[in-house]
């Protein structure tokens, strides 16, 4: 493990060797102090950047990347090979997938599910960073694996995005978009479990 800026590791703490905490970045930001909560698991190859704060329970993957000045809840899931970049907002209990691509200045909710090879975008128009904005995922939504999510738009509470879908557009709450651009194909209520496990994937019963 190597420390480059100042790093505060919760009790419990299990850190791979290979592992690099408080890596200052090439831009200069104001506070270089990293904190990571109780009972980290990181595995080998995660490099966390300096001034990012993380509750308890993170879990990585290997290989994973998060840059600085990050807020993060507790209990953060992240698997192999994702990035989140840096200004980032992510709340508690969120899951990213594998191959995972989350632009600087993202915001992400409570409950939220980020399926395998996702991508988010900030830059409506390419290398001018005057306007950057990352999506906005509310709290409880699913994004399914290899959507990719422009600059800006909002998934509401509850939604579901179809993998592969390119959403250019918000999402309303609780409803289910997909395809190229992402279109509205029904209420998440109204979806049945193809497995026949259960009346509905997701809801009460």
């Amino acid at each position: 493990m190597s420390e480059y800026g100042p790093v505060e590791l919760g009790e419990g703490s299990k850190v791979d060797v290979g592992v690099v905490l408080g890596y200052i970045p090439g831009r200069e930001i104001p506070q270089l102090e990293t904190i990571i909560g109780p009972g980290a698991r990181i595995r080998m190859g995660t490099v966390i950047y300096a001034g990012t704060r993380i509750g308890r329970g993170l879990e990585t993957g290997h290989n994973v990347v998060i840059r600085e000045e990050c807020q993060i809840g507790d209990e953060f899931r992240i698997w192999a090979g994702s990035v989140v970049d840096y200004q980032c907002q992510i709340g508690n209990n969120v899951r990213i997938h594998s191959g995972v691509y989350i632009a600087q200045k993202t915001r992400i909710e409570d409950e939220v599910f980020i399926g395998p090879n996702v991508t988010t975008t900030n830059d409506p128009h390419p290398v001018c960073t005057l306007c950057m904005e990352g999506p906005w995922i509310k709290r409880g939504a699913k994004i399914g694996g290899a959507a990719v999510l422009l600059p800006g738009v909002v998934v509401g509470e509850g939604a579901l995005v179809g993998a592969g879908s390119v959403v250019t557009k918000d999402v309303p709450p609780e409803m289910v978009v997909c395809g190229n651009p992402a279109r509205i194909l029904k209420s998440v209520a109204e979806l049945v479990c193809k497995a026949g496990k259960k009346d509905r994937p997701y809801g009460s019963d």
